[in-house]
C-alpha cells in the first residue's frame, strides 16, 4: 500500500497545531512553513508535453531494481527568480553525481551541455537517464542520438520516481540555497561540491563514498 503523499503533509499542515506542529516542520528538509498550492496536474501535463516521450513505464524492470549500473537521473536545480540554472546527474547505483553548469535552461543548451557531460562517462555506464517532463529535455531524441542514452520520462508531478536526484537535490542545496544566482557561481566552486558530495559516506552504500563505489564500474 502507497501512502499519498498529500495525506501526509495534510496532517502536518493542516491538522497538527501549536508546538506539535512547529517540532514536526523543524523534522522537514526544506522547513516550509506552508504547503504550496497544487496546479491541475493534467492542464500542466498537457501543456508541456514533449513530442515522442519514451514513458517511465516503458523502462525496463532491471533499472528500477538497480540491478545493472549505468542508468542515471537528471534534473535542473533553479537559482534566483528562475533566472539561472544548474544541471543535475546522478548515477542510480552509486549515487555518483555531476553538476552541469548552465547559462540557460533553452532545450538546445541543456542538451548540449548534459551531452558533454556524460560522454566524459565510459559508454557502458551510460545507458539511461529518468528525467521529469521539463521542457528543457525536449531535444531528448538529439540527445539520445549524441550519446546513445534512451531517455525516459518520469509521470507528471512525481518526484519519487526519480528519488535518488531529489534526495542529491536536496544534498545540492545545502550549499546552494534557494535564492542563490547560480549564473554567478564560478565553475571552480561547482566542482569543489561535486567532490564534496561524491566522497561523502552513503547509508544506503554501506558506508562507501559514491567515488569508491563508481571507480568498482571502471575497467
Amino acid at each position: 500500500m502507497r501512502i499519498w503523499p498529500e495525506t501526509i503533509y495534510s496532517y502536518l499542515y493542516t491538522l497538527s497545531k501549536g508546538q506539535l506542529k512547529q517540532e514536526l516542520l523543524k523534522c522537514l528538509r526544506q522547513k516550509r512553513k506552508r504547503r504550496r498550492k497544487r496546479r491541475n496536474l493534467e492542464n500542466v501535463a498537457e501543456k508541456r508535453k514533449i513530442e515522442d516521450m519514451l514513458s517511465i513505464e516503458e523502462r525496463p524492470k532491471e533499472i528500477e531494481d538497480r540491478i545493472i549500473p549505468g542508468h542515471w537521473e537528471g534534473d535542473l536545480i533553479v537559482g534566483r527568480n528562475r533566472q539561472s540554472y544548474m544541471g543535475t546527474l546522478v548515477e542510480r547505483t552509486t549515487r555518483f553525481t555531476i553538476l552541469v553548469k548552465l547559462k540557460n535552461k533553452k532545450a538546445k543548451h541543456v542538451r548540449e551541455e548534459f551531452a558533454k557531460a556524460i560522454k566524459n562517462i565510459p559508454n557502458y555506464i551510460r545507458l539511461s537517464l529518468t528525467y521529469d517532463q521539463g521542457r528543457e529535455m525536449a531535444e531528448h531524441e538529439l540527445f539520445t542520438k549524441d550519446t546513445q542514452v534512451i531517455v525516459y520520462f518520469a509521470h507528471p508531478a512525481s518526484p519519487w520516481e526519480r528519488g535518488t536526484n531529489e534526495n542529491t537535490n536536496m544534498l545540492i542545496r545545502q550549499f546552494f540555497p534557494k535564492g542563490t544566482s547560480l549564473n554567478k557561481i564560478p565553475l571552480q566552486e561547482i566542482l569543489k561540491v561535486q567532490d564534496l558530495l561524491n566522497s561523502r559516506p552513503r547509508k544506503t552504500l554501506q558506508w562507501y563514498t559514491p567515488y569508491e563505489k563508481f571507480n568498482e564500474l571502471l575497467r
